[in-house]
């Protein structure tokens, strides 16, 4: 690959991956995870700049009292051997130093010309908040955390907005999960398939019509 300026950015991309082993502890200070989680509310791109992307961030007792939230309702609400499955998950989560909750507020869309509301897809605000996940998902595996993406929002949504006086319009998309690692990612090293089968490039020269060098 032809390295450039970018190359620190491409790398820090690499470091991001699934890890579900990690303890209560942190490796750098609270207020950098915040600040980190700031940063990415602030400039990552959203449709129409409608900026419609929040965070919540849960250390320590908060963190822990989230996915005891998870766990009752999972347990009254899913079927017994779904509960068995679901229960040494929960636990792993909890058992990190925070949560880093991904929700959408629609006011903002609310706010757009009704032109533009009309053109507006679900998919587009997915997209803005996906690339929230992202940005904090990659940076706080570079400052050394280990970190897991979950979708847990079915089974306590409504209680944990209730738990801590959130606007209950706004819609939980993802929990990021976060703290020191003691193990590798989820499933050891990557293989990957052949980039021929994946990418396919026009137009560039020495490249053949089919997309192919």
């Amino acid at each position: 690959m032809t390295k450039g300026r970018a190359q620190a950015f491409l790398d820090a991309t690499v470091v991001r991956r699934s890890v579900v082993q990690i303890k209560a502890e942190t490796v750098i200070p609270e207020e950098r995870i915040v600040d980190i989680v700031q940063h990415a509310i602030l400039h990552a791109p959203s449709p129409f700049h409608v900026q419609s992307c929040r965070a919540i961030v849960l250390f320590n007792d908060k963190h822990r009292k989230m996915w005891d939230i998870a766990k009752e309702t999972v347990l009254t609400t899913m079927p017994p051997p779904v509960f068995t499955s679901l229960e040494p998950k929960l636990k792993e989560y909890r058992g990190g130093y925070g949560t880093v909750l991904f929700l959408e507020d629609p006011k903002p869309e609310e706010l757009l010309p009704p032109q533009l509301q009309n053109i507006m897809s679900k998919n587009r605000y997915d997209h803005s908040n996906g690339m929230n996940q992202f940005i904090v998902w990659t940076a706080l595996s570079v400052e050394g955390l280990g970190c897991n993406l979950q979708h847990y929002q079915p089974h306590f949504s409504p209680e944990t907005l209730e738990e801590w006086g959130i606007d209950p319009s706004w819609k939980m998309r993802a929990q990021l999960v976060f703290g020191t690692p003691f193990g590798g990612p989820r499933g050891g090293e990557k293989t990957f398939k052949p980039l021929e089968e994946r990418v396919r490039v026009f137009g560039k020269k020495g490249v053949a019509a089919n997309g192919t060098s």
